[in-house]
């Protein structure tokens, strides 16, 4: 499947809130915003990252289509790695290869990473890309309404 990341647009944002207001999707990666719902919530938080020159993000295209985002974030020496699928497009290899030329484009490491516990197409995602599982930790999960673990995760440098 050919992924190219581009530059994020402003026409891109409907359909990330889209992809990151769906219920199932939101369950599985559990650590969201309080309101996955909130358009203008949503809004301000991604007006203030596009605004962040020292996060890297871009939009995942796929075969012309935005199929997602993947992105860097974080203070030096804890930067971790996000991204986010269309849930119509799961199980197919895109978070990998999306994740994958994520990390060729961004040289810095170490990168770090978080996923819920239970989320095994994340860590799939993480461990095919190379990170390794260096810790575990719980937290409140928005999406869940309730206490849940997660890995922790770091590429090396």
């Amino acid at each position: 499947m050919p992924i190219i990341l581009r530059e994020v647009q402003d026409g891109d944002l409907p359909l990330f809130f889209a992809f990151m207001s769906d219920p199932e999707s939101t369950r599985t990666a559990a650590f969201t915003s309080a309101d996955p719902g909130d358009r203008e919530a949503f809004d301000a938080h991604w007006r203030h990252i596009l605004a962040d020159r020292s996060i890297v993000l871009r939009t995942v295209v796929e075969d012309g289509t935005v199929a997602g985002n993947a992105g860097v974030y974080g203070p030096p020496g804890d930067r971790q790695v996000t991204y986010w699928i269309d849930r119509a497009r799961w199980g197919r290899g895109l978070a990998t290869a999306a994740l994958s030329a994520l990390l060729d484009a961004v040289p810095e490491r170490p990168l770090h990473a978080r996923a819920a516990a239970d989320n095994t197409g994340s860590r799939r995602v993480l461990e095919k890309c190379g990170f390794t599982v260096t810790g575990t930790d719980s937290g409140f999960a928005h999406a869940r309404g309730e206490e849940t673990d997660e890995l922790l995760f770091t590429l090396p440098g």
